[in-house]
Order: structure tokens, then C-alpha cells, then sequence
């Protein structure tokens, strides 16, 4: 019971000092040692064994990806192709859409290759000059981007590079267009529900009489594009996207290693990037954009990294085989048991994939014998990884709000509502419905 208790500890140590600003290493660091002296764990195994073994396999099993999605979105942003489809998305849904637009152009980046950890990266110029046109406070960029970013295209949507439906398969042999019909109904449940989150929180933010403001310390010509005409053409900042996608959704027929085929169509996507917008790169200093582009990758996985760090240390804990062995004894329908022990981990670790992997690895094998149709399992705990993941500790949220020159405190309200609230309510319906109708 010390030991539960501890955990617990340690999980409010993580909430309250994301709320103060610290960031994932020192917290997990804070964290972990909770867990540790209230487990009565050794201090020295725990730390120089068990955490570095959870923060160099992030590095092991995710480098590649991370690294390839970093160059990816580098790439466009240089070239203005991220520009270039902002701009089309205003044509297309007009100005007074921005939430809409906006959440859009997250989305298909995300959607299109490029990892939620990094695509802050890409889009912070675009949002911000978006949001400038519209005079719309800029804690609502929070909302659109953890809306296109952190819900339905990480999560649901069929085919997804993200990370979050990349682990499934890595343990129960499905593929990333697991499920296609379950996927694409809960993405419209969970699109529509959160577009509506943020239109009203457009309307109370417009009636308070809030406007548009930027970051401390920004230079406010970084953001402004004065000719659209020196950005490249609609196809191609579209075509790079649209092949990505292509070989993630054929390629997953032919090759069973998600991790290298996502890969391997972010690097296709960038070098497709580059040769289509070759005109663009011309006099770029390209020592700044590969250090940089591959750079976003090591910062982007470092905050994944020390999540799991801290999840291998409470892994080892014995209040962490008590809690498994507690889920395994519970009576329930195997999805069941798959969403909540999902939510239960996800929410320790602060990350839908750290909570994915260390599900698996303990529950993993008892779902490939239950019997259970593990297509539709993959689905239901992708969508249960991607709500209690973004609690306030979650590492892809210090890196987003400091981005966004935003904190917890002003913005942290658009997260809960869109990644956790609605994807646990969506996820709820969706077992519900597949045990009730035996899928």
C-alpha cells in the first residue's frame, strides 16, 4: 500500500511541477526517486539500470522516426510548403474559419508524416500569422494544436505514422490501418466534438475581448509573408504529404515493420520535399537546416525518453506488479481490460506510447491467446492511449507551450478538454458498441 501510495506521489510530483515549470528530466528525475525511496527500491540499480534503460531504449527502438520526422518537417517549413497549405486551407474555408483552418493544417501534417513532438516546429509560424489576421488570442493556438496534433490523427485515423499506432503492431502484428470502419468513426467523433470545444472557446475568448499578442522575446517579422507568390504552388507542398501516406498505407500490406516503413516515408517525403522545391533551397545554409531539422528530432524524443525512464522505474517498483497483477484479476472483457490498463499506464507515464509499451509488455501475450479480434483491440487502446497521456506532465506539452510562449496555467484548460476529456468519452462509446454488437 507505501508503495501505490508512493506512485501516487510521484505522479502529483510530475503534475505539480509541470505546473511550475519544470521540465521532463528534472520532474522524472523528482519523480522516480519518490517512487524509488517508497518502494524501498536500491537507489544506484534504479536509477544507473533501470531508468537509463528506459531512457536509451526511447532512443533505440525511436531515434530513426523521430529523426526523420524532425528533417521532414525542417524541410517544409523551409521550403514554405507548411506556408503554401496554410494559405490554401484559408482560401478554401475562408478567414473567419481560422480554428477550423488551422486545426486542419496540423492535421494534415501530422496526418502526413511529421511527429507530434516536432510539428510545433512547422506550424508555430503559420498559427501565428494566422492567428495575427484574425486578432484571436494566442492561447487558443493550444486548442488547434493539440486538437490536429494529439487526438484523431495520432490515435484514429487509419495509417497514421504516429507513434501512438505505431506500438500496437509492434506487439500484436496488426497493421496501422488497423480496423479502417471503428477508426474512421471515431476520428468524425472526436473532430466534431473538439471543433465545437473550440468554437466556443473562440466566441467566450472574442466576447472577453481578448486579441492577438506575441511571445515575449519574438521578432514579429520572423512571421509575416509579405509576397504569397514567392511560395511554392499548391501540388507542390501537397504531393510530398500525399506520397507519404501512399507508402504507408500500400507499403503496410507488404512490409510488418511499422517503424521502418513510417521511416522510410518521411525520408521519401523529405527528399521529394527538397527536389520539388529545389528553387528554395537555393543559398540556404544547409549546415543550419540538417543540424537543426535532425536536431528537432533529439529534442522531440528527449522529453519521450525521460517519460520512459520514469515508467521503467515504476515498472520495476512492486506496487507496479501489484497494479498488473490487479488489472489481470479483474473480470473483464478483454477490451475493457485493454482501455483501462491503457489509461491507467498512459496517465502514469504521461505518454500514449510509453503507456502503450508498457501495456503490452505486460498484458501483451494475454490478449493474443484470449482470442480477441486484435485488429479492433489495436484501435480502442490507441484511442485509451491518447486520453489520460495528456495530463499536465506529459513531455509533449512542455515543449509545445514553449514553442508557443505559453504555460499551463493559460492554456492547459484547451488540452483537457480536447485530449483527454473527449477521446476517454469517444473510446467509451466505441467499447461499449463493439461488445455490445460482438465485433
Amino acid at each position: 500500500m507505501i508503495g501505490i501510495i508512493g506512485l501516487i506521489c510521484a505522479i502529483a510530483v510530475l503534475v505539480i511541477g509541470a505546473y511550475k515549470g519544470l521540465g521532463a528530466l528534472p520532474l522524472t528525475i523528482l519523480a522516480s526517486l519518490v517512487a524509488i525511496v517508497t518502494n524501498v527500491m536500491p537507489l544506484w540499480d534504479s536509477f544507473a539500470v533501470h531508468y537509463m534503460k528506459g531512457y536509451t531504449s526511447a532512443y533505440m527502438s525511436y531515434f530513426l522516426l523521430f529523426a526523420s520526422s524532425a528533417l521532414y518537417a525542417k524541410l517544409m517549413d523551409e521550403s514554405g510548403c507548411a506556408t503554401t497549405i496554410g494559405y490554401k486551407f484559408i482560401d478554401w474555408f475562408g478567414k473567419k474559419n481560422i480554428m477550423l483552418v488551422t486545426i486542419l493544417i496540423v492535421s494534415v501534417l501530422t496526418y502526413g508524416g511529421v511527429s507530434l513532438f516536432v510539428v510545433v516546429y512547422a506550424v508555430a509560424p503559420i498559427m501565428f500569422l494566422l492567428f495575427k489576421e484574425a486578432n484571436l488570442p494566442r492561447h487558443l493556438t493550444m486548442a488547434c494544436l493539440i486538437v490536429g496534433s494529439a487526438t484523431y490523427t495520432m490515435t484514429t485515423l487509419p495509417g497514421s505514422p504516429q507513434l501512438t499506432n505505431v506500438v500496437p503492431t509492434e506487439y500484436l502484428g496488426t497493421t496501422m490501418t488497423a480496423a479502417p470502419i471503428l477508426s474512421i468513426l471515431c476520428a468524425i467523433g472526436i473532430f466534431s466534438l473538439c471543433l465545437a470545444y473550440c468554437t466556443w472557446a473562440q466566441k467566450k475568448a472574442v466576447a472577453r475581448g481578448e486579441v492577438w499578442t506575441y511571445p515575449d522575446n519574438i521578432d514579429p517579422t520572423l512571421f509575416e509573408v509579405k509576397d504569397r507568390s514567392l511560395l511554392p504552388i499548391s501540388w507542390k507542398a501537397f504531393t510530398p504529404i500525399v506520397v507519404l501516406l501512399l507508402i504507408i498505407i500500400v507499403g503496410g500490406k507488404f512490409v510488418s515493420n511499422s517503424n521502418m516503413l513510417a521511416t522510410s516515408a518521411m525520408l521519401v517525403g523529405a527528399l521529394l520535399t527538397f527536389l520539388l522545391n529545389y528553387s528554395k533551397f537555393k543559398g540556404k545554409d544547409w549546415t543550419e537546416v540538417l543540424t537543426n531539422g535532425l536536431g528537432g528530432g533529439i529534442s522531440g524524443i528527449g522529453g519521450l525518453a525521460a517519460v520512459l525512464a520514469f515508467g521503467t522505474v515504476v515498472q520495476s517498483s512492486a506496487a507496479f506488479t501489484n497494479i498488473v497483477n490487479w488489472v489481470l484479476g479483474l473480470n473483464m472483457h478483454p477490451y475493457v481490460r485493454g482501455i483501462f490498463a491503457t489509461s491507467v499506464f498512459s496517465g502514469i507515464t504521461g505518454s500514449s506510447s510509453g503507456g502503450l509499451r508498457l501495456m503490452y509488455q505486460s498484458l501483451g501475450d494475454t490478449f493474443i491467446n484470449s482470442g480477441v479480434n486484435l485488429d479492433v483491440l489495436h484501435r480502442l487502446t490507441a484511442i485509451a492511449a491518447g486520453g489520460l497521456d495528456t495530463l499536465p506532465h506529459s513531455p509533449g506539452l512542455f515543449l509545445m507551450f514553449s514553442v508557443l510562449g505559453l504555460n499551463h496555467k493559460n492554456s492547459y484548460r484547451h488540452v483537457f478538454a480536447c485530449s483527454v476529456c473527449i477521446p476517454v468519452i469517444v473510446c467509451v462509446v466505441a467499447t461499449v458498441a463493439c461488445i455490445v454488437l460482438g465485433v
